[in-house]
């Protein structure tokens, strides 16, 4: 900008030279001759000096307006640069103010952010609230059930539990008179033509009531659980070691057990045996039974509760496995024409808490039982087997007395699963084996005797089938269908047959009552099962039809309050014999229709 008024001003500087000089050219005299006037006017003309002076006056007057230009100019390049430096303030602030802004918006958006997050949280925090609201109105509700109607009893950091519990008002109305009170000897039934079997019988009873008590304590690695459960069903006078112990008090279950979170169970004491049917793996306490108002549950059933120690291993809760070492008692031999030099057992010493009046084996070792089941997604399914060791000691009628021992046992198996939305339920149930009578509930017979002493175990099958409904919550049916067999087994020696089932048992008094008849005077008719009249064969089988319910008018936190009743039939058969003229077919058999019903009120 400076150059520029630097080159105007001396523009103008040269024009002005330029005009003064054309001036002084156009006053200097022609030499071109002028004109004559007849008046000659004088003219007087400016002097060098004063056009200088002029010119100079000029030149001053455009050097000012040169100045003042330049002032102007210096002005207005103060001013474009006071304007550029404002532009460049205003671009900085508005780029500050664009930054500001963008600062803005994203706090704008940050906050928009907070505030949805916020809301969410507030919203998740009401949530959390309701759902705190309502697990402390129900943790309360909890603590107040728990001290107005504990489940448990706390101790010393274990639980205590009475589940199990109940008290029973029961009866039994047979149309064969089997002298059994709620528990039925299956073969006692009196047989066709007896004197019992012309009586009926009925009995009621509390005796199955039941007290029951859980002790649990929780550790790290295990549960640690002690059970005990009783009844009143037993006679000192036929306390025994058969099938179940029997004793005053009698101990139905009596066991610890360590349960391990790896799977491994470790048990011991009374209980169960391990063959019998379980709803969830190996573990004690979920037994499944008949659902049966008679204690002595269904014929078929494949039980023992005695001592027993096992061990169980769970595998991903789908297949389990274990094995057991039980408490061995053999029935006492049966048969015909038995011969008597040896000794398999005798009544209890005194002393020794046996019963005198009974029988116990003298066992040379435990009973044992491997079981396997699986829960493959439908159903329950198990496979056992059960080894068993018999010994007596022979005295033979030449020679030392030694001991004879021999091995029995068989194979079982079955399933028990859920239909129809858990409305039905089937189960199927086996054993079979050599010398296993006494895990049949009917409890025929184990072993027989060899002409020359030594123990024979007999061929036995137990199964039994089931369906059960349950079309409401308060409402169970029952439906069932079983037996016991055992096979006949018997030698021939000295004309005579010895053993189980041989044909020349007499049979000729099997039709005849004997106090009714004059082909026997004097019987004693006290003696039923016709012992007394020549109807001597042993049992083949006890077969039971069994249908029933169960009704629960109340069941909650105050307890279960159940009616039940039950229908059997149930039939006894003996092996045929030697039946003669009376009894052309050898055969016999009895048959009693028994109504139980029962009322019962469950401790919670």
């Amino acid at each position: 900008m400076t150059n520029q008024l630097k080159a105007l001003a001396t523009l103008a500087l040269a024009m002005a030279v330029a005009t003064g000089y054309a001036q002084s050219t156009a006053s200097s005299p022609e030499s071109t001759p002028r004109p004559h006037h007849h008046r000659r006017v004088e003219e007087r003309k400016p002097s060098v000096e004063s056009q200088i002076e002029e010119l100079k006056s000029q030149m001053d007057s455009q050097r000012g307006e040169i100045d003042s230009l330049k002032q102007q100019l210096s002005d207005r390049d103060a001013q474009l640069q006071q304007a550029q430096q404002a532009a460049q303030q205003a671009q900085q602030a508005a780029q500050a103010a664009q930054a500001a802004a963008n600062q803005e918006q994203q706090t704008l958006n940050s906050n928009s952010a907070a505030v949805t997050s916020l809301q969410t949280s507030v919203d998740d925090l009401k949530s959390s609230n309701s759902a705190l609201a309502t697990s402390v109105q129900k943790q309360t509700d909890e603590v107040k059930r728990e001290i107005e109607s504990p489940n448990d009893v706390h101790y010393k950091g274990i639980t205590i539990s009475p589940a199990g519990s109940f008290v029973a008002a029961e009866t039994v109305d047979r149309t064969a008179a089997a002298a059994s009170g709620i528990n039925t000897a299956f073969t006692g039934i009196p047989l066709q033509h007896s004197e019992a079997y012309n009586l009926s019988e009925f009995y009621g009873t509390g005796r199955q009531s039941r007290i029951a008590l859980t002790a649990t304590g929780k550790l790290d690695n295990m549960t640690l659980i002690g059970h005990w459960e009783a009844d009143w069903l037993t006679a000192g006078v036929d306390s025994n070691n058969n099938q179940s112990n029997s004793y005053t008090l009698r101990q139905r279950a009596i066991y610890g057990e360590a349960r391990m979170n790896n799977g491994w169970d470790f048990s011991g004491g009374t209980g169960w045996d391990l063959a019998a049917e379980t709803t969830r793996g190996l573990e004690r306490g979920t037994e499944i039974l008949p659902a049966t108002i008679d204690a002595q549950y269904e014929a078929g059933f494949v039980w023992t509760r005695q001592y027993s120690f096992r061990v169980t291993k769970d595998f991903g809760n789908k297949f389990f496995a274990g094995i057991s070492v039980e408490n061995a008692e053999t029935l006492n031999p049966a048969g015909q024409n038995l011969p008597t030099n040896l000794l398999i057992g005798s009544g209890g010493a005194g002393g020794g808490h046996y019963n005198p009046n009974a029988n116990y084996s003298f066992n040379y070792a435990p009973d044992l039982v491997a079981k396997i089941a699986v829960e493959p997604g439908w159903g329950h399914w198990e496979l056992f087997g059960i080894q068993r060791t018999f010994r007596d000691r022979i005295y033979p009628t030449t020679g030392t007395p030694y001991n004879n021992t021999v091995v029995g046992g068989g194979v079982g198996g079955g399933f028990r699963g859920p239909l129809f939305d858990k409305k039905v339920t089937i189960g199927l149930k086996g054993l079979y084996g050599e010398g296993v009578g006494r895990y049949g509930s009917s409890t025929i017979a184990d072993v027989t005797i060899r002409p020359d002493g030594t123990l024979s175990p007999l061929h036995g099958f137990s199964a039994l089938s089931t369906v059960e409904l349950n079309p409401t919550k308060r409402l169970m049916m029952y439906f069932n269908y079983g037996g016991d067999y055992i096979g006949r087994d018997f030698a021939t020696s000295g004309g005579k047959e010895v053993g189980y089932g041989a044909y020349t048992a007499d049979m000729s008094g099997c039709l005849i009552e004997p106090a009714s008849t004059s082909s026997f005077p004097g019987s004693d008719p006290t003696t039923p099962g016709n012992s007394t009249n020549g109807c001597k064969g042993n049992n083949k089988d006890v077969q039971e039809f069994t249908a029933g319910y169960w009704y629960n008018f109340y069941s909650g936190p105050k307890g279960r309050l159940r009616q039940g009743i039950q229908y059997s039939l149930i039939r006894r058969d003996l092996w045929s014999g030697n039946g003669g003229i009376l009894n052309p077919d050898g055969g016999a058999h009895g048959d009693d229709n028994m109504v139980f019903t029962s009322f019962r009120y469950y401790v919670p």
